[in-house]
């Protein structure tokens, strides 16, 4: 098993500061609270992990009391417990994994009760999925967490590099010279590039030298 569990390409984004155009900011008990969608979350897994790189698992999740009656609405409320696993990709045992909690709170309210059910389900699971993922590092929030924000910063406008798997993919739905200019003149595809660790560029030209190879057969 090696002994550094994430590649060094993984390491940098975890440890990149948060693009504060990511972060929204909302009102609770009169203080206004920031923080980072699910939506971005989820996004930002996948570009760092991977789309199977990790997975969440719903380990609890419990009503908090009895439905109440608000006026013409009805209010719920649930605690739920996630827990996030990441597959390493540095690692060859290929069953070794990560694994972090998180707990959440989450409220519906909504004439229908089921649609109070609904809401509250899901606020509550978002919310734990991200406080698990949270630990990671800043991409997740966890920013956040420092009163002084300081690694939450203004990234200048730029197109987004692909993640190397991502990069090897497109590289092998090229089907010809033309579609190989294109790729490598792309922004994201050069950002990815310039930002991939000495061991996955060896993988990237490995991979541009094997389809020039077919492109030319």
């Amino acid at each position: 098993m090696s002994t550094e569990a994430f590649t060094t390409e993984q390491v940098a984004a975890l440890k990149a500061p948060l693009d504060r155009k990511h972060v929204k900011a909302r009102s609770q008990a009169g203080r206004s609270l920031s923080y980072v969608e699910g939506w971005h979350a989820i996004a930002e897994a996948n570009r760092i992990f991977g789309f199977d790189g990790w997975d969440r698992e719903t380990l609890e999740l419990r009503e908090c009391g009895e439905p109440r009656q608000m006026g013409d609405k009805w209010r719920v409320a649930f605690m739920c417990r996630v827990r996030i696993r990441v597959r390493p990709r540095n690692q060859l045992d290929l069953a070794w994994s990560i694994v972090r909690d998180g707990t959440g709170y989450g409220s519906g309210i909504d004439k229908d009760l089921g649609q109070a059910y609904e809401s509250a389900v899901k606020e509550a699971e978002t919310d734990a999925m991200k406080r698990g993922l949270m630990t990671f590092g800043n991409p997740f929030g966890l920013a956040l967490y420092d009163k002084d924000q300081a690694n939450v910063v203004d990234v200048p406008a730029g197109p987004p590099p692909m993640s190397v798997d991502h990069m090897l993919h497109e590289i092998g739905a090229c089907s010809d010279d033309e579609a190989m200019r294109r790729l490598k003149a792309d922004p994201s595809f050069r950002a990815g590039y310039k930002a991939a660790d000495e061991l996955s560029r060896k993988r990237i030209e490995q991979a541009l030298a094997k389809a020039a190879e077919e492109a030319a057969a």
